[in-house]
Parts: structure tokens; C-alpha cells; sequence
């Protein structure tokens, strides 16, 4: 994209030049940035040491929604995180270099970025995650600067369909991603989540998926957290052994 993106990564106490560690991409919402979740939960350092990974805060700009834009070329960053940000990780840190060593999930449009990108390149992460996820965007085409990343719903309606979550599960196969989804029963995006949720276990592909009493907000993603890696931790044990 042809300009300088910034990103907060953090090491955990334990890391050096000699063990390789895994990698969690960690996404932000719409209208935030690259310091939203170190600003907001005082604990990731803490996480970061417990479990000896590595936690990248990727920038996915105001409202990118994760994307190569097909409607505005200057939003490119699917492209970023999926390539460019881990070739750029991967050489200065001594993480593990596959799909069994990274991760990614994030909140909100995090959330259905983080399944995007893990859905389109499975090559990249083995792992994803997604926190009050909008994981189907058609329900809301006059909201978070959608129509500007995909064009007008209704003279576009095949960029809508193609992009959005809950309608790439033809990718999958059972066991070729590790999947968890957590939406709180009072967000306005759980009935979406909820619906991938049947859809997965129509398609037998297995995933953890957390519903519980929250709505759209820090305190309900401070506590998913925890519970995300748990799940990555677990994960990354298997690539390890």
C-alpha cells in the first residue's frame, strides 16, 4: 500500500535467539488501531509470558474489514497481514515458521478478519479464532464503511457474498484449521454467530464455540481472551511435541 503501517509486538520474557516461538495475531476492531488491545488489557504481556508466545497487533486501518478492497484499491490489507506483516515477522523474530506455530483471531470486524484470512490461507495460519465476530456482514450494509471496502449491496451483491464468513466454509476441510468462536448471547452480531456455528457442525468441522451472557464490549473481550489462549496454548503444544 505503499506507506508505513505500525504494529505492536510483544516478546515474552522467556524469549531469546536460540528457541523458536509460536505466533498469535491478534486483530482489532472497527474505528481502532494497532495499541487498541495493549491499551485496553494490561494483561497481554502476562499472557504472552504464561504461555512463551509471541502477540503481534497488527494496524487493519479505520475499517478495512481485513480485505483487498475490490472497490477501492489503496485497501490492500489482506495482503498485509497475510503476507507482508509475517514475511516481516518470521525475519526479525525467531517464531516458528508454519502453519502449526501461528494463529490469529481478533474482535469484532478482528473477528471476521481473523477467519478471513485463516479460511484464504491455510498455508499461513493452522490456527484462527474470532471474538464477537461479524462473521456475516450482508445484514448490515449501511454500517462500519462496508460499502466503501465492497461497493453498494445492491449493485454488488457478489463482492458482498463472496467476502464474508459464513460463506467460505466450503474451504474447510475437517482438521485442516483449529477453530474457536465466542460471541455473548447479548451482541448484536451473536444470532450471525450463532448460525456459523450450525453451519460448521453441519459440515463436520470441528471447533470450540463459547456462548455466554455479554454484549459488545471490553469487558466481554478481556475475558474471551483468556479463553482464546488456552485454546492457541493447546494448539501450539501439539505443533511442539
Amino acid at each position: 500500500m505503499k506507506k508505513v503501517i505500525k504494529a505492536v509486538v510483544i516478546t515474552p520474557d522467556s524469549y531469546n535467539d536460540t528457541e523458536e516461538v509460536p505466533v498469535l495475531y491478534l486483530l482489532h476492531g472497527y474505528s481502532g488501531n494497532y495499541a487498541d488491545w495493549v491499551k485496553r488489557d494490561s494483561k497481554l504481556t502476562d499472557y504472552a509470558d504464561q504461555y512463551n508466545i509471541l502477540i503481534v497487533c497488527p494496524d487493519g486501518g479505520y475499517g478495512s474489514w481485513y480485505l483487498d478492497s475490490p472497490a477501492d484499491e489503496s485497501f490492500r490489507y489482506e495482503t498485509y497481514v497475510s503476507r507482508e506483516l509475517i514475511k516481516w515477522v518470521d525475519g526479525k523474530y525467531n517464531t516458528i515458521e508454519s502453519p502449526a506455530g501461528r494463529a490469529v483471531t481478533g474482535l469484532s470486524m478482528g473477528g471476521h478478519g481473523a477467519l478471513y484470512l485463516a479460511f484464504r490461507h491455510q498455508d499461513v495460519f493452522g490456527a484462527a479464532g474470532s471474538m464477537s465476530g461479524g462473521v456475516d456482514i450482508r445484514p448490515f450494509p449501511e454500517n462500519w464503511e462496508l460499502s466503501k471496502r465492497l461497493g453498494d449491496y445492491a449493485r454488488f451483491p457478489e463482492r458482498w457474498n463472496e467476502n464474508t464468513v459464513v460463506n467460505l466454509l466450503h474451504m474447510l476441510k475437517p482438521g485442516s484449521l483449529a477453530l474457536i468462536i465466542d460471541c455473548g448471547t447479548d451482541d448484536f452480531f451473536y444470532d450471525v454467530n450463532l448460525k456459523l456455528h450450525k453451519d460448521l457442525e453441519y459440515r463436520n468441522i470441528p471447533h470450540d464455540f463459547i456462548s455466554r451472557p455479554g454484549s459488545h464490549n471490553w469487558d466481554y473481550w478481556r475475558n474471551a481472551i483468556k479463553y482464546q489462549l488456552v485454546f492457541f496454548h493447546d494448539f501450539f503444544q501439539k505443533g511442539i511435541e
